[in-house]
Parts: C-alpha cells; structure tokens; sequence
C-alpha cells in the first residue's frame, strides 16, 4: 500500500513590470508632481474660484443679508470660513469688511472678519508655497522684483505688517508674493492678523453703521479709510523709488 504523499499546490509566478512600463509611469510621476504641472493645477484652482465668485455673487449678503437659518455664533464662524474662501478667489475684502458689519455688527463682524482674513490668507499663502514657488522662484528678475523678493525673505513680518497697515498692494497680491518668497509661515500670519485690524475695524465699523451715514462713528470710520489709503499710497510711491534705486 502506497503511502500518499502530500504535496504542496503550485503558486503561479507573480508576473513583473516590465522595464518599460516601470519607467514610463516614474517619468509620469514626475511630470505630474513637477514644478510646472502644479503651477498649471494653482492657474486652474484659482479660475475656478473666481468662476465660482461670478456665479455665487458673495456681494448679495449686503443686499438679501444673511440665511436665518443660522444664528449666533455659529453664524460668525461660518461667516469666517465663507470670507477666507472668498478672499482667496480674489473677492475685495473691503466689501466683505462692510457685509460683516452689516451683518452682525461691529464687534461680532470684526471677529468673523479678522478670523476670515487670516484663514483666507493663509490658503492662498499655502497654495502658492506648495504649487507656485518652485516654478515662479528660477523666473525672479529684474531688480525691483529682486528687491521685493529680499525684502519679504529677509524683514518678512516687518513688511507684511506695512503692507497690511497701509492698504496699496492688493490683499491677494500681497499672500501670493509671500508665498513665492522664502517667508516663513508664523510671520506670515501673525503679520497678516495685527496688521489687518484698524483698516479691518473702519471698514466693519462703517458697514454697521451703514443705515446712519451722518452718524460719529460712520464718519469717523470713512475718514480713517481715507488717511490711511492716502498714507498707503504715500507709501507705496516712496519704496517704489527706493527700490528702483536699490
């Protein structure tokens, strides 16, 4: 009588990449991760959020006002995260200011804003740092850009607070410019946050008193608008020529 003997089952042989195949999806790696392919995806997330601004029209909250069906605070925190996305698809936040005081008056409004401010600065500052700066960084030329570049790399939260104290460069100008500079996050936003509140505050300030435009505050309010735009453009002009000569 034969003993049976238990044998193993055949594995079938796993089958392996070819070496062409194998390359051919490292270089589509690489092409999708790099520096020029994520530029392309930053050109088109920013369109489609200005597309989507066109279609949405945010500007409505200062006519229809806000949904009631959300209130208090939940409505600020909403508010804010609605703002940040907002500014970081190029919306003007002057307009955004007037809608918060409008909506939920002036010190509720100043929160949501602020808080909106800094979280919409801080995508588009992330969204460039991760998808624009390795391409734009080798294109820097010129000496004003130069100097630009040196000043945000070196004096980052020095400049970002000018730049948010006196308005003249545009709030989205101004983040995607950090970006592609070598400054780092904590000045970034800290900058961004201090410097944002007196402008921030007029403009808040106004929108809440927007139904008594001869009122104290109202006007108190247009006036430190007014000095500081003037001041930012006073600004403006004089580093416009210390950095032609830089």
């Amino acid at each position: 009588m034969l003993d049976s003997v238990t044998r193993p089952a055949a594995s079938s042989p796993l089958v392996a990449p070819a070496p062409g195949d194998a390359a051919f999806a490292v270089r589509c790696g690489r092409a999708l991760l790099s520096p020029w392919s994520r530029l392309g995806l930053l050109v088109l997330l920013l369109a489609a959020a200005g597309a989507g601004v066109l279609v949405l029209e945010p500007q409505r909250l200062l006519a229809e006002g806000w949904p009631p069906q959300v209130g208090g605070a939940a409505a600020v925190v909403l508010f804010a995260v609605a703002y940040g996305v907002c500014t970081a698809a190029f919306v003007p936040r002057p307009l955004l200011n007037l809608a918060a005081g409008a909506l939920f008056g002036a010190q509720a409004g100043l929160v949501g804003a602020i808080a909106g401010t800094v979280l919409g600065a801080g995508i588009a500052f992330g969204l460039g740092r991760l998808l624009g700066q390795d391409a734009l960084r080798p294109l820097l030329r010129g000496r004003i850009v130069h100097a630009v570049d040196g000043q945000l790399s070196r004096h980052g939260f020095r400049s970002m607070l000018a730049a948010r104290l006196f308005p003249g460069v545009p709030f989205w100008a101004a983040n995607y410019c950090a970006a592609v500079s070598r400054m780092r996050w904590t000045p970034f936003l800290l900058a961004t946050g201090l410097g944002s509140i007196p402008n921030t505050a007029a403009y808040v300030i106004a929108g809440s008193q927007a139904s008594t435009p001869t009122s104290p505050a109202f006007l108190i309010a247009m006036g430190f608008i007014t000095v500081t735009a003037l001041a930012g453009a006073i600004v403006a002009w004089r580093k416009r020529h210390r950095l032609r000569g830089h």
